[in-house]
């Protein structure tokens, strides 16, 4: 996405809820299966999202320190005992630090870059989106985002891949057809198969 875009505030609430309530059904023999991020399987992709949550709500919150510095793929925290209702927590922690209106003006930080605060929200929203598709697809759960966020989505994929480094934040894109439902096209666009199922 350029970092120079600028949008309203949006409400993570509704991708943070929904990714949340994945997360609680997911089966405790389903941890160890594969997931459409290829170095994550669905543990190690859970508690990325728990990771990500934390250090995005500090770039909400302008936070600088480890939490905003750390490169991502540095390393992945264990996931807890605990982890449904941590992961419940963190991501409604994420989605009220993003409801602050300064969260989105201004200069921020998130993965050891500095970017406007504005992008660091979309990042966020395209994060817990996608991973939410990815849980749900791993372990096949039903997923139907929808409304301003998913098109808020689309709209910052399109525009990071039409852009000098035409690549979406998982991967090269994968072709979808222009009429595909929206979800599609946001998940062919990040570099995911829409049509992933752990089989294939």
């Amino acid at each position: 996405m350029d970092t120079h875009t600028r949008t309203d505030a949006i409400d993570l609430g509704p991708a943070c809820a929904r990714t949340a309530r994945v997360a609680e059904g997911v089966r405790d023999e389903q941890l160890d299966g594969p997931t459409p991020c290829p170095d994550y399987s669905v543990r190690t992709l859970l508690a990325h999202v728990a990771g990500l949550a934390t250090g995005l709500a500090a770039t909400a919150r302008k936070d600088f320190g480890p939490l905003t510095d750390t490169a991502p793929g540095a390393g992945l925290p264990e996931l807890g005992a605990r982890w449904r209702g941590d992961l419940e927590r963190l991501l409604g922690e994420l989605a009220e630090a993003w409801r602050d209106p300064a969260a989105w003006q201004g200069q921020s930080r998130a993965g050891s870059v500095d970017l406007p605060g504005a992008v660091g929200g979309v990042v966020a929203l395209n994060e817990v989106l996608l991973h939410g598709w990815d849980l749900a697809r791993a372990t096949g759960q039903r997923y139907v985002p929808g409304g301003a966020g998913l098109s808020v989505s689309y709209a910052a994929l399109d525009a990071g891949v039409r852009g000098d480094a035409p690549r979406g934040p998982f991967g090269p894109p994968v072709p979808v057809a222009e009429d595909a439902p929206l979800l599609d096209r946001v998940v062919g666009l990040s570099g995911r198969d829409p049509g992933w199922t752990p089989g294939r």
